[in-house]
């Protein structure tokens, strides 16, 4: 089975075919407000992708960490991508060692545990900040759109490993959900997005 960690590519159903490779979309600047689509970020084997190339379709943004007691999730996660992603729904997943110092590990050593232990098939990118100076321009734009119930105090950063971000098929945060929400209790939340595009269409 193809597999998004080591770089190769799953076959993405038609309308939201999932264009990764040399003819890989530009992000469209001209949004008329901020998304993903503006941002791109680095897969675990180095290639660069714009977040563009996921447009039309629902996403769950993770950092992850092979060290962590919520590294089971995986586990969740990835039974969340085999359940919905025929339907245009996919788990992005974005290691951080920022927490703990719980994934230390190179880019390969990531993609074998990911791909031994957990059978991991979403896009795994690469090793990335959330939080601080460094923090990636993707994770400042999520925090911004949804800055949590810290926010209220002016402190929108992440907590730990495997806090998540629901993104709909706009390319807007819709939800936060912090480490200990399980990856299967979100699965009604990703029904009704998937959901709501198909009562558009109509």
């Amino acid at each position: 089975m193809a597999s998004w960690v080591s770089g190769r590519i799953h076959e993405m159903p038609e309308p939201h075919q999932c264009q990764i490779g040399p003819n890989v979309r530009v992000a469209r600047m001209s949004e008329s407000k901020d998304t993903i689509y503006r941002y791109s970020a680095e897969l675990l084997n180095g290639q660069t992708v714009s977040l563009d190339a996921f447009r039309g379709q629902v996403l769950l943004l993770v950092n992850t960490a092979s060290r962590c007691g919520f590294t089971p999730q995986y586990a969740g996660l990835e039974a969340l991508h085999q359940t919905y992603r025929e339907r245009g729904f996919q788990v992005l997943g974005f290691p951080c060692n920022q927490f703990g110092r719980q994934e230390p590990g190179s880019a390969g050593e990531i993609a074998a545990f990911c791909e031994t232990r957990y059978r991991v098939s979403f896009p795994l990118f690469a090793r990335i900040d959330v939080n601080g100076k460094d923090a990636h321009l993707l994770y400042r734009f999520l925090k911004r759109s949804k800055p949590g119930l810290l926010g209220l105090f002016g402190v929108s950063r992440i907590r730990w490993n495997f806090a998540k971000f629901l993104i709909g098929r706009e390319g807007n945060v819709v939800g936060r959900f912090g480490s200990s929400t399980s990856p299967k209790s979100l699965a009604g939340k990703i029904e009704a997005l998937l959901g709501e595009a198909v009562h558009r269409a109509q």
